[in-house]
């Protein structure tokens, strides 16, 4: 028997998917949000469980919401019918389209990692330091899923890979990038280990980005917005490059740049 239509602001699970905007509770709880038909059908296809999902049909944009739904449920998920009124109030987007879901988080170890990689000749990686904004993260995940990247470390995060903008951001590419949370330190190790060149870019670089080898083992190292690398990073860096500015910028947003370097190490590796 299907429960009833949600039509209270106040009900339990309203308030659960609302706690879970705030990162404490995404850590306390080893939950997050999913929003949207492309981001949940990823996370279907990338073997994620869906928990629960809330849904509104008077909302959904397309033909297919039906069917996702009972993939969810085939899988195990709850649905929950709303009311208009309330999934507006549970959606964090200006045009929601009627699916919100609930998933619990996955972490990858360092162990895991290399044990997927271990049949990969040429890993390709990227290293994004201390990134802070949501949006940046989230097109970071976009771009090396368009590239195939084997995977993104996230190194001394300040931005949450869970957060729901990153989740947007990427278009549920979260969900098919492989990622792993570590300290800075420890994957400059881990790297050493695995025998994988550095690539950090920098505007006093003597080398431009398209001037360098990109073909072997190869991870590269992009920083926070306002201030790039480190100087752990730079000074562990195997290459330096700077991307050539010609106005007065002397850098690019570090989404745009990680997608230039991404694109440039694709196009020496086919």
């Amino acid at each position: 028997m299907s429960e009833p239509e949600i039509t209270s602001l106040q009900n339990p699970r309203v308030k659960q998917v609302l706690a879970l905007r705030d990162r404490r509770d995404r850590d306390k709880t080893g939950l997050f949000i999913i929003e949207g038909y492309r981001e949940l059908l990823r996370a279907l296809e990338g073997q994620w469980k869906i928990d629960i999902l809330f849904y509104c049909p008077s909302l959904f944009l397309g033909s297919n919401e039906g069917a996702l739904i009972q993939r969810i449920a085939a899988h195990g998920g709850k649905t929950l019918e709303c009311s208009p009124a309330v999934f507006q109030k549970l959606s964090y987007r200006d045009r929601p389209d009627g699916l919100v879901g609930i998933a619990p988080k996955k972490s990858e170890s360092f162990s895991e990692f290399t044990q997927n990689l271990a049949e990969k000749k040429n890993p390709f990686l990227v290293v994004a330091e201390a990134i802070e904004k949501p949006g940046n993260l989230g097109t970071i995940l976009r771009s090396s899923d368009a590239v195939a990247l084997d995977g993104l470390i996230v190194c001394d995060r300040c931005t949450d890979i869970y957060n729901p903008n990153v989740v947007r951001a990427s278009v549920g590419t979260l969900f098919t990038v492989p990622v792993v949370e570590a300290k800075g330190e420890e994957t400059l190790q881990w790297l050493k280990s695995q025998g994988i060149a550095i690539l950090a870019a920098t505007p006093s670089a003597e080398k431009e980005f398209t001037q360098v080898d990109m073909r072997g083992p190869l991870a590269i190292a992009v920083g926070t917005e306002q201030l790039g690398l480190s100087e752990r990073w730079m000074k562990n860096a195997d290459l330096q490059v700077r991307i050539p500015m010609h106005g007065v910028a002397d850098s690019l947003n570090v989404a745009m740049a990680t997608t230039l370097l991404l694109y440039e190490a694709l196009r020496q590796r086919c």
